[in-house]
């Protein structure tokens, strides 16, 4: 035993151990998080309840099962409910997400199981996903198209024409919204830079009589583009608007709903297991490619996939080249000295600092410092409001730079010290410079080292949010930072990041249950994204180590 305890066999299974754990453990996490959000889009069954409390009072109620619970009836009777009889030790009730918030408040409600009189699944009640105030459910019973109602003889009948009008009022709001964000939006972005150019003139004292009617006559033909959008925009609204949808709901009552609101119709107790998973996909698809709506708790999160990606690809691109040169100086040309060796120091005590002190040094020296004299230098007509004075993506890709650059510098240092000192020497022997050797010798048998730095500096910097809610994020962005207005890239905007979006909707969200499964969603896509990234990384840095290991031999 003392013979396998001294050849260090018991701390190689002891670790082997450890890492399984963890292993385990975290794809365990992972998996609890996808189930809990992918299960979110699954299109759950829609129940129709008669309801009958203590009082006698009778009522129906129509929605999905969100959640359960085991409750001690103790302490239901001590917050004042009574029960004609003793339920139990336990009573279960159920979390149901009812919609029709205009017309019932919040739209989840607790029942108890004890009041429960029936529960049914009938196949033609419906809920209809709309663009404002959640859900709706009910019985579709008419359609009414361009004022006059109808006459459709069958469920079938009503639920063919619904789906084709929904689709058309669909396809007619994506084009007027298509319109306002492209067209129209190109013009006000063209009229504002012509009134800073003409403010840029004022303030430079050349805005001469000719400038001055060149730009005024400009506008007014940008204005009268915009009225003749602006007219194609309202008929588009208004074609838009032209059907309804009648719905009897959980009240009994009659509602009249505009299919320019509704996004979409599901009838989901008569689906069969194939148009579930269908539309399973399709719930998904939406989630990644649409636009956040309803405090971000409906909708998509794209503008928020594309903000991590953009801030990240960019942070990269910034990190990389400073980081490999600091790395390159410290090893290649740095004497060994105390200055050398208290500046190693600082870089490796630099990745200790907590992140919201780098997000402090951002918003101080790169926002209002940087950024105000840049606004001075060339964006004087701009002035009070701030052009680059202000958070955006390219201040927190550089506050995330620093953040990861002792990460680069000190993998791209251990990928040098890793080369044998008799490849420089046999280069220089063969006449190349040492800039020569560095170019074409040294930095390609190091470039799978950087790629490991830059995938740590990845990884760190896609799951940050606290330097980023002080350099650039925000609750929701207008606009992206890529667009087709010059210069098509605008460095200067805010921007929606992912783990700020998790951080927001579980913690600053107004309706809390309709927000905790899109805050599991949200962060197994942000785990992806960070995968996704990671792997691609990866991937280049495996290339690069098969395409330069004949120059280690």
């Amino acid at each position: 035993m003392g013979k396998w305890f001294k050849s260090g066999s018991p701390w190689i299974w002891m670790t082997g151990g450890a890492v399984s754990i963890s292993l385990i453990a975290v794809l365990g996490l992972l998996l609890l998080i996808a189930w809990r959000g992918l299960s979110y889009f699954w299109p759950a069954d829609i129940y129709e309840w008669q309801l009958e409390d203590n009082n006698g009072v009778k009522s129906t109620l129509i929605g999905e099962i969100y959640d359960r619970e085991e409750v001690p009836t103790e302490r239901l009777i001590s917050a004042g409910h009574k029960f004609t009889e003793h339920p139990g030790e336990f009573v279960t009730r159920y979390l149901v997400k009812t919609g029709n918030r205009e017309f019932v408040g919040l739209d989840f409600r607790w029942i108890l199981a004890t009041d429960i009189v029936s529960r049914t699944t009938p196949a033609d009640v419906a809920k209809l996903e709309r663009t404002k105030n959640g859900n709706f459910y009910g019985y579709p019973i008419a359609v009414i198209e361009d004022g006059k109602r109808l006459e459709l003889n069958s469920e079938a009948d009503i639920e063919a024409s619904l789906f084709s009008h929904i689709d058309r009022a669909v396809d007619i709001s994506d084009q007027a919204l298509s319109l306002q964000k492209s067209d129209i939006g190109s013009i006000n972005y063209q009229i504002e830079r012509l009134r800073l150019k003409q403010r840029g003139y004022e303030l430079d004292g050349k805005l001469t009589d000719k400038r001055k009617a060149d730009i005024k006559a400009q506008i007014e033909q940008l204005n009268q583009d915009y009225l003749v959008l602006e007219k194609d925009l309202f008929a588009l609204r208004d074609q838009a608007a032209r059907d309804s949808v009648v719905v009897r709901d959980m009240r009994g009552e009659e509602v009249i709903l505009k299919l320019d609101s509704i996004l979409d119709v599901s009838y989901v107790n008569h689906m069969n297991v194939l148009q579930k998973v269908g539309h399973w996909f399709v719930g998904i698809g939406r989630f990644i490619n649409d636009d956040p709506r309803e405090a971000n708790t409906e909708g998509g999160v794209f503008p928020a996939i594309f903000g991590t990606v953009f801030m990240v690809m960019l942070m990269a691109v910034i990190v990389t080249p400073f980081g490999v040169i600091a790395a390159i100086y410290l090893h290649e040309y740095a004497k060994k000295g105390p200055i050398t060796k208290m500046i190693r120091i600082a870089v490796i005590n630099l990745a200790g600092v907590p992140s919201i002190v780098y997000g402090v040094f951002g918003l101080g020296f790169f926002v209002y410092m940087m950024g105000g004299s840049i606004d001075q230098l060339f964006f004087p007509e701009a002035l009070p409001a701030p052009t680059f004075g202000s958070p955006g993506v390219i201040w927190s890709a550089l506050t995330l730079a620093i953040l990861t650059l002792p990460v680069v510098i000190v993998s791209t240092e251990e990928g040098l010290s890793r080369i044998p000192s008799a490849v420089r020497q046999g280069s220089l022997a063969l006449g190349a410079t040492k800039a020569e050797t560095l170019w074409r010798i040294v930095i390609p048998m190091a470039s799978p080292a950087i790629m490991t730095g830059l995938i740590l500096a990845v990884a760190r910097a896609a799951g940050e949010v606290a330097p980023l809610m002080l350099v650039g994020v925000v609750k929701l962005a207008p606009t992206l930072p890529i667009d087709m207005n010059f210069p098509f890239v605008h460095l200067e905007r805010k921007f929606m990041h992912l783990g700020f979006h998790i951080y927001d909707v579980g913690f600053q969200s107004p309706n809390v249950e309709a927000a905790r499964p899109l805050v599991y969603a949200t962060s197994f896509l942000l785990v992806s994204v960070i995968v996704a990234l990671n792997l691609t990384a990866i991937s280049v840095r495996n290339h690069l180590r098969e395409k330069f290991r004949s120059l280690e031999h």
